[in-house]
């Protein structure tokens, strides 16, 4: 923002850091962050999310782990998929889901991890 262009606040409690309005535009980012953590806000996508940052399993696997049934676990699946934080590989009809690899699911990886004071299963 230009000068011109600065939005000046009701109480003047200092400045802001420079770029903190630049920043605050950017909606689409912070778009993004709220639809990775509304993933993790089910605490059913969370367990999935962390059993798949440590193994590749199938649907029906998962279901049996977690005592669901196999649509319910893929209604979850399907939404982490497209939050970008899992990946698919398929083998013939079989499909097999990990945690993807990018900074993001590595970081929420450790994040519940710490949060949850558990070590990853050797």
């Amino acid at each position: 923002m230009s000068d011109a262009q600065k939005i000046t606040l009701p109480h003047a409690h200092g400045a802001l850091p420079d770029g903190m309005e630049k920043e605050l535009g950017k909606t689409a980012h912070f778009q993004a962050i709220a639809d990775v953590f509304r993933q993790v806000g089910d605490p059913t996508r969370v367990r999935i999310f962390w059993l798949l940052c440590h193994c590749e399993e199938c649907v029906t696997n998962i279901a049996a782990l977690l005592g669901m049934t196999s649509p319910a676990v893929s209604h979850h699946l399907r939404s982490l998929k497209e939050s970008g934080l899992l990946v698919t590989r398929r083998e013939g009809k079989e499909v097999y889901y990990r945690a993807s690899e990018d900074r993001e699911s590595q970081l929420l990886h450790q994040m519940i991890e710490q949060v949850m004071q558990i070590a990853c299963p050797k």
